[in-house]
């Protein structure tokens, strides 16, 4: 890879309901993540955290906007913000931002903060979870399961700034791995243009076939893609410490070879997540460092 990573921390849990992944980027860092980059030959500098408000300090429903049910709305924005300025200057100085959470909310800054003007962005999605509510279809009004339908501007985010992201077209999101949706999302997801590739489909034809398909996807027509990894798209088996395990997802060896494939597009990456790792439920930091293996090999790492 010909550009340098710049690590960028957002101990974020303020879109979840189970404490915790606000750890998660030390938890990252201290798993050996610079390290490893720095074994593949790959410049890195850490940009530290993003400051974000302690949830016991604020009323998670102050914020009347969203008919009241998003939950700590107005820091999910602050927060946000403040991500996006992050990613874009790391772009803007010819830099690939690789973003540790943290719950899945921050993706609104992120990817806000990758899309650059003018210019069209692709999203590949792996996750165990669709992320496609709104504040009008959530369950919970944990803004962790809204992030993608506040990207695409739906519902009650189409007249928020801070999260809709024009750049992003719903032909160029793709979602791999998905095997667990609530039954509105379900129905939000099938009425859009969005693809979807279930755990189902990864079982019939393959990782790395449906992983190059979707990098396809994201990239066709785009500028640039953004590459979205939460560690519960992993069986909890590989990652039990995360946010919101479900089982049957991948395995130790079927992640290693998805990220082979996004190595394999790298000048096509802008920007990268590893998202909701949660060390509370971990095992001696594994969750942690598999993180750390699995962007090592988004960026190249092989045995050969």
């Amino acid at each position: 890879m010909d550009r340098a990573v710049r690590i960028l921390g957002v101990p974020m849990d303020l879109g979840a309901d189970r404490r915790g992944v606000d750890m998660g980027p030390s938890a990252i860092r201290y798993g050996g993540l610079a390290a490893q980059l720095d074994e593949l030959g790959i410049g890195c500098t850490d940009g530290g955290d993003i400051s974000v408000p302690r949830p016991e300090e604020r009323d998670p429903d102050a914020d009347g906007r969203l008919d009241g049910r998003a939950k700590f709305l107005r820091e999910t924005e602050e927060v946000c913000e403040d991500v996006r300025t992050a990613v874009a200057a790391a772009v803007a100085d010819g830099e690939l931002p690789l973003v540790l959470g943290g719950d899945h909310s921050i993706a609104i800054g992120t990817v806000a903060g990758a899309a650059r003007a003018e210019e069209s962005l692709g999203i590949v999605w792996f996750d165990a979870h669709g992320d496609f509510n709104t504040p009008a279809t959530t369950p919970s009004g944990n803004i962790h399961g809204m992030p993608l339908a506040a990207i695409l501007g739906k519902g009650a985010f189409a007249d928020e700034a801070w999260a809709h992201t024009p750049a992003v077209s719903e032909a160029n999101v793709v979602l791999v791995g998905t095997r667990s949706l609530d039954e509105s999302e379900r129905d939000l997801i099938r009425e859009s243009d969005v693809s979807v590739y279930t755990m189902s489909d990864l079982d019939a034809r393959g990782v790395p076939e449906v992983t190059e398909e979707a990098l396809d996807i994201a990239a066709d027509g785009t500028d640039g893609v953004h590459v979205s990894l939460d560690l519960d798209w992993l069986d909890p088996t590989e990652a039990p410490g995360v946010g919101t395990p479900v089982r049957g997802g991948v395995s130790y060896r079927e992640a290693h070879s998805a990220m082979e494939r996004v190595a394999e597009r790298t000048e096509r990456v802008r920007s990268m997540e590893l998202i909701e790792v949660n060390p509370i439920l971990d095992d001696h930091n594994r969750t942690a460092e598999l993180a750390c293996e699995l962007a090592a090999s988004a960026f190249g790492d092989r045995v050969l």
